[in-house]
């Protein structure tokens, strides 16, 4: 199992470029960030400056959505920075939410989702495609390589997940949810005539080491209000039953809305509705030991990475436990 990192891009993007040389010296294998350009600084700039300060670490948006950027304009982004830096990008994409919901837009439809993972994955990779009746590609792409994965919770979502995508990106550690939706995108992929097994998974979550569970629990409560913007789409959307585990739309109950300036930040006024039960299934908390076993039983599930948001005030301690103790623990077993 791989172990990656997200950051949200806060300034000094230097900071953000150190932290991520850590996490290559602590053994992490991919650096990720928000794509929300009206909250944080501009990723791709930030991304030029990590492949550049690191040799190893594969960096991509977890996620950029086909809305706020051209998917063009994303899949020469993506081939120039691997041109510079020697295949090292990932495409994460979704809908869209804070990036979208900020400038007062709804997130994309899945159609368009879909047409924008055949373009940038197709142009990234120097392949020519049509789109929007004209045939395009890059002249100058010669050996670009571009993984395109795609973040999903609704039954549809995770449908054309497993038809169209090279990776499944979940943004939560519950074990009994993950295994759900895994087998989800892995039947839809085997409906579609591909092979389940060659479709990786991802599970992103908040990630905090330490004895104090409270405390942790303070940091990393805003992770369940985040992940219920979307879960309240897909209850308004297919009801509360069904569509997908209870323990996702039962928990959402108590919401009252979302206030999108204290996105993904610790002490968000607007995840008091997140109950503990919630923050301990979706997040990985606890010692060094609690740690192991969660990822441990997340990898006896299929999942190819564990992707550590971290989003609180322990950043340096968490990569260097993770570093010294986690990640040579999981690659032992």
């Amino acid at each position: 199992m791989d172990i990656g990192v997200v950051f949200q891009l806060d300034p000094p993007a230097r900071r953000v470029v150190e932290l991520a040389q850590r996490a290559e010296a602590a053994g992490f294998s991919h650096v990720w960030s928000f794509d929300s350009h009206l909250l944080w600084q501009e990723p791709y700039v930030v991304y030029s400056a990590i492949l550049a300060a690191t040799e190893r670490v594969v960096v991509g948006p977890m996620v950029t959505n086909p809305g706020t950027r051209d998917v063009t304009v994303t899949a020469s982004t993506f081939a120039t920075l691997n041109e510079m830096y020697g295949n090292r990008t990932v495409c994460g994409i979704g809908r869209g939410d804070s990036a979208r919901r900020t400038l007062g837009l709804p997130p994309m439809n899945l159609a368009e989702l879909r047409e924008s993972v055949h373009v940038i994955r197709e142009l990234g990779n120097g392949r020519e495609i049509t789109h929007r009746g004209s045939p395009l590609r890059f002249p100058w792409v010669t050996d670009s390589q571009l993984e395109v994965w795609v973040a999903a919770y609704g039954p549809k979502a995770l449908k054309l997940t497993g038809e169209v995508a090279d990776g499944f990106i979940l943004q939560l550690a519950d074990l009994d949810i993950a295994a759900w939706m895994i087998k989800a995108v892995r039947d839809a992929a085997e409906r579609a005539g591909r092979d389940p097994m060659a479709v990786k998974f991802c599970v992103a979550a908040p990630a905090y080491v330490g004895d104090d569970l409270p405390y942790q629990r303070a940091q990393t409560r805003w992770f369940g209000g985040m992940v219920g913007n979307h879960i309240a789409d897909i209850v308004a959307r297919y009801g509360d039953t069904g569509a997908v585990p209870q323990a996702l739309t039962d928990y959402i109950k108590g919401r009252k809305g979302y206030d999108y300036a204290e996105h993904g930040r610790a002490g968000n006024s607007h995840a008091d509705f997140v109950p503990d039960e919630i923050v301990d299934r979706f997040c990985v908390l606890g010692p060094v030991q609690a740690h192991v076993e969660k990822l441990t039983r997340l990898k006896e599930l299929g999942v190819d990475q564990f992707a550590v948001y971290l989003q609180h005030d322990a950043k340096e301690e968490t990569l260097r436990a993770y570093g010294e103790q986690v990640i040579p623990a999981i690659k032992s077993r």
